[in-house]
């Protein structure tokens, strides 16, 4: 695994490569909107959303001024083909010569399906713990199978990080956020193409996450918590842009493609599995996040974390039968990608059933 070692036996040969975005973070920062905009040289902005934050993107349309900001307020999860078409032609029509992507992943996931398309510039406004505006990470999903890519054209070029956004993220939302944040970091510190500095970044994102999650639950309207959240999230962003996405990342894929589930608690549920299925190949990894947690077992941590802090147990919950378990194990195991341990249909099949049942992982018990 590319840097990693016995400390004892120095640093490992390895390769990093930062994001090249522009971060304004901290509260107050959507003031700065105009003049971001200005800098990227946006003057017709598209400003895209979920319907639910239609009337925040016609306030903040409202407030740019000069700027001639159109609003396209249908962004919906797993960012379906058909919806891109529609904002294509939206930006085409509006003559948009740049994308303001406002809120979680979907609206982000959404500028970027469209920036593989139209030779458009990002800036991003998070209002989740999502992560995605950090990442060249793109999805699209069409017949009910989702496919992911990267693209160095969809990152954004911009991202406003306002705390003070977060505030309308209701407390169990941003639980389910910010687990699916803390699940790019686990998936970071054992990706086949790690490197010192990402495990650095992820393991203080998990540590963050976990302290400011439960202050965000306790007090929704205190800002200290949001903030602690929004750090991690960024960071956790940051972490999964420069490595490969292993079995917690695509199983999650195939659930929400292929049953359209809701992303972030589907994360949030299937974390402590993953984890605990990769955990005998990834003792370093396994290592870091007992640390930033402060447990004794990785996965039983993580297990811990979404008790604590309300998740949706098992996917049931969300809908799931079980008689649909056995396609969901056939595509994830249907195509080779890295993983610390084997893929074996049968093991994922088994801890699809845990994940769906919402018990202890059995390596944590």
């Amino acid at each position: 695994m590319q840097g990693r070692r016995n400390p004892s036996e120095g640093i490992a040969a390895f390769i990093y490569r930062s994001a090249p975005a522009r971060v304004v973070f901290g509260e107050g920062s959507l003031r700065h909107l105009g003049r971001e905009l200005e800098m990227l040289r946006m003057k017709r902005p598209l400003i895209l959303c979920t319907p639910e934050q239609a009337d925040d993107a016609r306030a903040v349309a409202a407030a740019l001024g000069d700027a001639q900001p159109s609003v396209f307020a249908e962004a919906v999860m797993h960012v379906p083909v058909a919806v891109v078409g529609a904002a294509v032609a939206r930006a085409r029509e509006s003559d948009a010569d740049g994308l303001v992507a406002l809120g979680g992943g979907s609206a982000t996931g959404l500028a970027k399906a469209m920036a593989r398309e139209l030779p458009l510039r990002i800036l991003a406004i998070p209002t989740t713990y999502a992560g995605s505006e950090m990442t060249s990470i793109y999805g699209l999903t069409d017949g009910g199978e989702k496919r992911t890519g990267r693209d160095d054209r969809v990152l954004p070029a911009t991202v406003l990080y306002d705390p003070a956004l977060t505030l309308s993220l209701p407390a169990p939302l941003s639980a389910s956020s910010g687990l699916n944040a803390v699940a790019h970091c686990v998936e970071a510190l054992y990706a086949a193409d790690g490197n010192p500095v990402v495990s650095l970044m992820a393991e203080e994102a998990i540590g963050a996450l976990a302290r400011g999650l439960p202050e965000v639950l306790r007090d929704p309207g205190a800002l200290p918590g949001r903030e602690r959240c929004l750090y991690g999230a960024w960071l956790a962003g940051m972490a999964l842009n420069v490595v490969s996405m292993a079995l917690h990342h695509k199983l999650c894929h195939v659930l929400g493609g292929s049953l359209n589930l809701p992303h972030a608690q589907t994360h949030a549920i299937v974390l402590p599995y993953a984890a605990a299925y990769n955990a005998p190949a990834a003792p370093e990894a396994m290592a870091a996040i007992r640390r930033a947690l402060g447990a004794q077992d990785a996965a039983a941590g993580l297990y811990a974390l979404g008790r604590a802090l309300g998740v949706p147990k098992g996917l049931r919950e969300l809908g799931v039968r079980a008689s649909q378990l056995d396609r969901v194990a056939d595509l994830a195991a249907s195509q080779p990608y890295p993983n610390p341990r084997p893929l074996e249909r049968t093991a994922i099949r088994e801890l699809l059933q845990q994940a769906y049942e919402g018990d202890a992982p059995l390596a944590a018990q």
